[in-house]
Formats: C-alpha cells, structure tokens, sequence
C-alpha cells in the first residue's frame, strides 16, 4: 500500500482518507466504537484506518449489536409472564417499566461485550 503525504509547513503528513466501503449505515453502536477506539485504542483505530478496514468495522459492530439487542429483548420478552398484552392493557406504566428495565440491561451487555473491548 502506497500512501500519499502532503506537505504542512515543514511536516510530511500522510493523506489518509476513507473509501466508501458499504452503503449500510452506522447506527449508534458504531458511532460509540468509533468514539472508544478513538479515545482509548488508537492503535487499533490508526490500523483499521490506514488498512481502509474502519467503515467496515463500524458496520459490522453496528450490526452485530442490533442483531444482539433484538434477541436479548425477545428473551426478556418471552421469560417474563408480566409481559402479555393483558398486563399491557391493564397496567401500562408497569408495562413501560419493565421494557425499559431489559432495554438497559441489554444495552449495558451489548456495551461490555462488543463496544468497549480491545479486540477486533
């Protein structure tokens, strides 16, 4: 791989710029990888940058997440008896409530286990 450096005042810098890669989008899963491998894993960040691999990084994280979050739920869903259409209509704060219980405990899994780790 050839990489172009522009010259800034006396410094060769190189000119990294990224492809498109995917037509996917980045969800927020991935804006928040992107943000940890910036802020805490710059080598990791630097090589998947200059590699071209960074879009298709996110993508995938973002992916892998949401696929995660959505069986997570339909866990929760499904091991609580509370959750039937009929305590839906009956008590729905309660019902709200606990959505946004396995919301968070899904999203605090899928934090630990995908977003704020060292590996690829």
């Amino acid at each position: 791989m050839k990489l172009n450096y522009v010259k800034v005042g006396d410094y060769l810098l190189p000119n990294l710029t990224i492809e498109s890669q995917n037509n996917k989008e980045i969800n927020k899963y991935g804006y928040l990888r992107l943000q940890y491998l910036k802020g805490n894993n710059k080598v990791l960040y630097t090589t998947l940058l200059m590699k071209n691999q960074l879009t298709n990084h996110l993508v995938s994280v973002s992916i892998e997440a949401e696929n995660k979050l959505n069986i997570l739920m339909k866990q929760y869903k499904n091991s609580d008896g509370l959750l039937s259409e009929k305590s839906k209509m009956n008590n729905q704060l309660e019902w709200v409530k606990l959505m946004n219980n396995y919301k968070n405990i899904a999203e605090e899994i899928i934090l630990k286990e995908l977003i704020y780790t060292e590996s690829v």
